[in-house]
This record gives structure tokens, sequence and C-alpha cells, in this order.
């Protein structure tokens, strides 16, 4: 069966998959790639383990999982966005990423250097 390459967001996807897995060792159940204007937005769904889901289920636990995703994010992010470069040809101004606790969801924003054609960009959803 004929299989055609992964698009750009479908690439992004796949490669914040690999990031988060290697940082934390779990992978998320599903990743959405979005493009608005000069802004990629990335969800991880799924993206706690079941030991921080349990740890979050207090304000204080929730507030330290917040604090480690983020300080993860900001030591290590610089391949994610060195990948993001390659796969879209532009700069990645900076990154931020917010965990929501509750639903297990992760969000990361990355400004980029440029808008991006919208012919060049699908959004995707990977499982």
């Amino acid at each position: 069966m004929f299989q055609s390459a992964p698009n750009m967001a479908e690439q992004i996807a796949q490669a914040a998959t690999a990031f988060q897995k290697h940082l934390t060792g779990h992978k998320p159940k599903s990743v959405s790639v979005v493009l608005s204007g000069d802004t990629l937005v990335i969800t991880l769904h799924g993206a706690l383990s079941l030991a921080e889901q349990a740890m979050a289920q207090s304000l204080k636990g929730a507030e330290k999982v917040r604090e480690f995703h983020r300080q993860l994010f900001l030591n290590i992010s610089d391949t994610l966005r060195q990948e993001i470069k390659r796969l879209t040809g532009m700069d990645v101004r900076e990154g931020t990423t917010e965990v929501f606790c509750k639903s297990g969801i992760m969000v990361q924003v990355f400004p980029l250097s440029g808008k991006l054609p919208s012919e060049s960009f699908d959004a995707a959803k990977t499982t």
C-alpha cells in the first residue's frame, strides 16, 4: 500500500513526540500541530505520566508538576526549536510551555520569525 510522505505539520508532530519521549520517558497519546500566522502551537494530549497525574491531584502537587515541565522545557527545548527551524525554514524566536494537569494536556507555543505560506502547512494530529 502506498503511503505518502508526512507533511510539515506531521513531521513537527513526530518531532514533538520524540522530544517528549526523550525528555520524560513518556510518549503522549496524541499530538496536534497548528500554525496561526507566525505562531506554531503544539498540543500534546496525555502528556503526563501516571505518577504525575497522581501528584497533580493536589494544588501543591499540580504546581510542582507544572514547574518541573517548565524547567525541563526551558533547559532542553533548543533541540526541538532546531528541528522546527529545520522543518519550517523559519527561526524560532522563543518557546514556552503550559501544562494543564487535570486534563493531562501540554501546550507548547513557538513564535516564528515569519509566516509560512498557508499552502505549505496543513494542521496535523497524530496518535
